[in-house]
Parts: C-alpha cells; structure tokens; sequence
C-alpha cells in the first residue's frame, strides 16, 4: 500500500472519488457536493486557515487502486471543555474493510499531528464549523442532511480497534409535522395560551425584505445565549448580516422563527429545508445546469424535510415558557403551509443535559447518533470524555 499526500489535481479528485467507490451502491447515501469538501481544504474560502492547517492523503495499493483517504488538521482555537493539552483533528476518513489499511491512514494523521506538537487526535471532525462533516455515524443509517458525514457501519469496528475512545456521542432527533399524532405535548399548548393576553410578547416569522433587521436580531439573542458557551465567540453584526445573506437563496420564510419582549429579540429558532434532498438529484456537481436544475427541484417543494440549525433563549428569559410560546406559533404557519412531513434536529452532545431535555421535550425521537472519537498519543495519560455541560 502507498499513501500519498493529494497535492495535485489528480490526487485532490481521488481524495473526492474514494467517498463515492466506497459508497455508490448504498442507496440512502447522497453524495456531497465536490465544492463543498474542496473548500474545507481552500485557504481562500476557510478561514480556519488563519489559524491552523490541514493536509489530506489518499491510499492506493500496487495497481493504483483507491483504498482509502484521511485528512488531519490542527488549529490554535480548537479546544473543548476540560482540555488539558493541545489536540488535533482527523477527518474525512474513508477506507475498505480492512483494518491494517486503516491504522496505516490513522499512523500516517497521527505521525504528522506528533510533527506539529499536539498530544491527541479527535476524530473524525471538520477543519472549521461543528454543523458539517462532524462524527462518525454509528446509528440510524438513513439519508443523511445536508453537511452530515454518512459512512459505512464497519467504521466503528476500524476507530476501536485502532484505539479511539469516545469523547461524546452526538445525538439528532425526528419530529414528524404533517401526520395526525402530529401534536406537541400538552403542555406546550397550555403554556402557550398564557402568552395570549401578553402583548408585549409577540413571536414573528423572518422577512426577507427585512433580512438584515432580522440578522441583527439573531446576533443580539446568539451572543447573549451563546458566546463563550463550548468555546463559541461573539458575532459582529456584519458576519450576521453576511451570513444571513448568503442563505438568502435557500431560506424559507416560515421556518425562521424570532420572539420578542417589548420589541426587543429574546428568542430565536431557526430552521432551512433539507437541502440534500435536492443535492442527491445533482451527484456532487454544482456547476451552471446544476444549478437551474437545484433552483427548479427548491421551487416544486421537493424538500419535504426541514432541518433545525440553531435555538436559543436569552439567559433572563430562559425557563420561563417563551419557547414554547415561539414553537406553537411556528407549528401554527409550518403546517397550514402543508409542505414539510418532518424536522431533524442537527446534533447535540450528550455533554449538554439541557438542550437535550428541550428536544426530548418537544417529543423528538432519537434518529441518529454519531461519534466523536479522541485518541491520546501518550497511552499513559488516563482518557476522559468530554466534561458535562451545567
């Protein structure tokens, strides 16, 4: 077996192709977008890189045989709660099932991290954000959403058997929408109705036409409710306002959900369509005809799942029912629009109590669970999972 750094054109496209080989005949893969994976690795499109670097290498056998890929990153700001010495990152690993082709992709990561002076590795993960390609899937072995890793159940045998521990299980939930048991739990309808006769309370869907009001909305609630919770920072106003506008093609109105006390922004839920849904018609490309093609499958509706990307609730009005005075207006607007079956939660850590008591409170069923692995080089250090959130 040889392994080679993808440091040319030919080798970045079989970094690509081994995720495909390796998966093409199962049908509830959707293959990503090749732009999406090429710009984790793009210097002009990941700001990570700022702060860290990352390398990729793909293994082929004596005939030139795709047998695998890993990449390996590190970066100065990646820390988790509790962390005592540096660590680096793998990803993106595919591999046959086979397990001395896999410890030779996990030697080839690990010697490399050695080289940059961190003492372990947490995989798999992304160089950048926790929404994209982060875990290894181990449960629910369905379509997966859009930025999520998919991959063969024989991983987890390949990760423990190497020696990789689990840091934290991440947990994603199913709610259906459009059936007849389609309902909330009792209580969220009769916490609801106490909000009726308070109007200074109101709960409002986004309006484009207003969109950057709305993302300056979403900076006050996420920097009260999130900075400096699991290493996150603040946001400016401006990376809001970009941010927002870039998802301005994809976004659907009635399921961006914001709350507000005396017009001030307390509370926020904000969903997307699944956008795999219409990626899987599109088999990783995404150049002009792909395009008009996504753009024609987002205007027949095809999406008929919506994802859930972020909730929060300012700290002074947390436990006090806003949320579930916003869930019930959202689901009110959701359903009489009648296109969406059903919302996935995107992960949560089983280190975070609270937010999975919302999900389970909300009577989300557990649809999948993916994995973050961490593996400490000095075998002598005793391991510890990731510590509970309070």
């Amino acid at each position: 077996m040889i392994i080679h750094a993808a440091d040319n054109t030919r080798r970045k496209r079989d970094f690509l192709d081994v995720h495909v080989q390796l998966n093409r005949f199962n049908p509830d893969w959707i293959q990503p977008l090749d732009k999406d994976i090429e710009g984790v690795f793009d210097p002009k499109t990941n700001k990570a890189f700022r702060n860290g670097e990352a390398i990729r290498w793909v293994a082929y056998d004596g005939g030139g045989h795709l047998l695998g890929r890993i990449a390996a990153y590190i970066h100065k700001r990646y820390r988790n709660k509790g962390d005592q010495f540096p660590v680096g990152g793998i990803g993106f690993f595919d591999c046959i099932n086979d397990q001395n082709t896999a410890n030779q992709l996990f030697d080839t990561a690990k010697n490399w991290l050695v080289g940059k002076g961190v003492q372990g590795m947490d995989g798999p993960i992304n160089f950048g954000e926790r929404d994209k390609w982060w875990g290894l899937l181990v449960e629910g072995f369905h379509p997966p959403l859009y930025g999520m890793p998919y991959n063969p159940p024989y991983y987890q045998q390949l990760f423990e058997v190497y020696g990789f521990e689990v840091f934290y299980n991440q947990i994603c939930w199913y709610l259906p929408v459009a059936s007849e048991n389609a309902q909330l739990q009792p209580k969220f309808y009769q916490t609801h109705d106490r909000f009726l006769d308070k109007p200074e309370f109101k709960a409002v869907k986004l309006d484009k036409r207003q969109l950057d009001k709305f993302a300056r909305d979403f900076c006050t609630v996420y920097n009260k409710a999130w900075a400096s919770h699991a290493g996150n920072k603040e946001m400016s106003e401006e990376q809001a306002r970009k941010l927002f506008r870039s998802m301005k093609p994809i976004l659907d109105e009635t399921l961006m959900w914001f709350t507000y006390h005396n017009e001030e922004p307390i509370a926020i839920w904000l969903n997307i369509p699944d956008l795999n849904q219409a990626f899987r018609h599109l088999h990783g490309k995404f150049g002009w005809w792909q395009k008009l093609k996504f753009m024609y499958l987002m205007w027949r509706g095809v999406c008929d799942r919506f994802v859930g990307l972020v909730f929060g609730i300012v700290p002074e009005f947390q436990g006090k029912g806003v949320d579930y005075f916003m869930i019930v207006e959202a689901e009110k607007v959701i359903k009489k629009k009648g296109q969406y079956k059903s919302v996935e939660l995107m992960w949560q850590g089983d280190f975070n109590p609270k937010m999975l008591n919302i999900s389970q409170n909300l009577g989300g069923i557990h649809s999948r669970r993916l994995i973050t692995y961490r593996y400490i080089f000095d075998r002598s250090i005793p391991f510890q999972r990731h510590p509970i959130l309070n």
